[in-house]
């Protein structure tokens, strides 16, 4: 009986066997060598345990219990020490046909060949000029159309105002002058003057030169009222701004400076215009704030006498003297640029926006816009030099140059009236810092063009 169960065990162990064997050779197919060997470890653990749960225990032995258990942590650990096999294809995937091998891939068109990059080349400061008069046309030339147009709006509604109020006073027809006009600024749409003639009648008026004057500039004069013995005060209508025998400029401005902060309905003007337009009431100028969704605009207003040649602007110096009145170059300026460049091509319109637009740009170097940029322009054109648009550079340069110089000595004297020093009301803080700037640009032309 013990025979016939062993033999019965030893055929089903042979045939558990044989089925172990065809699934380890099939596994070998499906999981290749080394996935077979880890499934075969595990089916030995898992026989080992199957072989336990039928064989007979001696009930006699109180070990076989804890000797069976021992064994099965130490098979089960086994299975679990056991290294995951790597994922294969499913048999369902194996059992699809397989495709056709891949036709060979073919041959790569030959690559273009290589050309090297070429750096790009650094402009010369002849170009860097071109290039930012090119951009200051660009960004600024409708801007600055309709800053004109802005203008010439306030500008009349102002104009009627002062007729209908001051109809005593024979103010000329107001117009604008300024950067914003003479095409010798920045091209910025943000500086324009009114200027409002004072038209006086020659026969009762006459100019004092500055150097006459008790503060000795020649760039400042009188106007004197004479003929009293004749002519009596009352017969002029400026005879109430005079202040002894003399116009005076800063009476003047105290009454349009009320006229201005106090008379004029400035909402309704900027309402009708798109704008808001405010006085500057605390500044002693006439001036004007006016903002617009387009732009901002300065306006500053001017009174202004022209006699025997000269242009005066009421614009008296700081302090106790308050009679005086500046003479201005500025329309003898522009006039005199844009006839020499029509005259040789000459390209010193440009050198001076672009002049212009740096000391926008620095404000170490404000108090050289304007005037005096033209009057070193215009001295170096009496000096002979080339002006054409191929020689902006060296023209550029040798402004800078004359600058330097011009500051060192602490005089600029102006074209029109070698008398007259534009730099005469600088403080000395100002022109240590304007030379020094203006003297590192002269190794580096492209600092002043915000370039490092």
């Amino acid at each position: 009986m013990e025979f016939t169960h062993k033999r019965g065990k030893r055929q089903d162990d042979s045939g558990l066997g044989s089925v172990l064997d065809v699934l380890l050779a099939n596994a070998r197919l499906v999981l290749g060598v080394s996935g077979a060997a880890v499934l075969a470890i595990a089916t030995l653990a898992v026989k080992r345990l199957i072989d336990r749960a039928t064989s007979p225990r001696d009930d006699g032995d109180p070990k076989a219990e804890q000797k069976t258990l021992e064994e099965s942590w130490q098979d089960l650990a086994l299975i679990k020490a056991t290294q995951k096999p790597p994922k294969r294809q499913r048999r369902e995937d194996l059992s699809e046909p397989l495709l056709p091998p891949a036709p060979p891939p073919a041959p790569a068109p030959p690559e273009p060949p290589q050309v090297e990059s070429i750096p790009q080349r650094c402009l010369t400061l002849q170009e860097k000029l071109l290039l930012h008069h090119s951009s200051l046309l660009a960004v600024h030339e409708a801007q600055a159309a309709f800053g004109r147009q802005l203008a010439r709006s306030i500008c009349t509604e102002l104009q009627n105002f002062l007729r209908n109020k001051c109809p005593e006073l024979p103010f000329g027809s107001l117009f604008l002058s300024g950067p914003l006009l003479d095409g010798l600024g920045a091209l910025a749409a943000d500086h324009v003057h009114f200027m409002l003639p004072v038209v006086l009648d020659a026969a009762l008026w006459s100019l004092i030169p500055g150097e006459d004057t008790v503060v000795r500039n020649p760039q400042y004069w009188l106007i004197k009222r004479r003929a009293l013995e004749y002519f009596p005060r009352g017969c002029s209508p400026w005879d109430k701004f005079l202040v002894g025998r003399y116009l005076s400029s800063n009476a003047l401005n105290e009454t349009l400076h009320k006229l201005l902060v106090a008379s004029i309905n400035w909402p309704a003007i900027g309402s009708l215009l798109g704008s808001l337009i405010r006085p500057a009431v605390a500044s002693r100028e006439l001036r004007l704030e006016v903002k617009h969704e387009q732009l901002e605009l300065s306006v500053a207003l001017f009174p202004v006498v022209e006699m025997d040649g000269r242009v005066l602007l009421a614009a008296p110096p700081q302090g106790l003297v308050e009679n005086l009145w500046l003479e201005s170059f500025g329309r003898a300026e522009a006039s005199k640029v844009r006839e020499l460049d029509a005259g040789d091509a000459g390209a010193r319109q440009r050198c001076l926006r672009v002049l212009n637009d740096v000391c926008r740009s620095h404000p170490a170097l404000h108090r050289l816009s304007g005037s005096p940029l033209v009057h070193v322009v215009l001295h170096l054109s009496a000096a002979g030099w080339d002006w054409a648009e191929g020689s902006l550079a060296a023209r550029f340069q040798q402004v800078l140059e004359e600058l330097v110089g011009y500051l060192e000595h602490g005089v600029l004297p102006s074209y029109f009236n070698h008398k007259v020093n534009l730099f005469g009301e600088l403080l000395e803080e100002e022109v240590e810092e304007m030379g020094f700037l203006l003297y590192r640009a002269l190794a580096e032309p492209e600092l002043l063009l915000g370039e490092k």
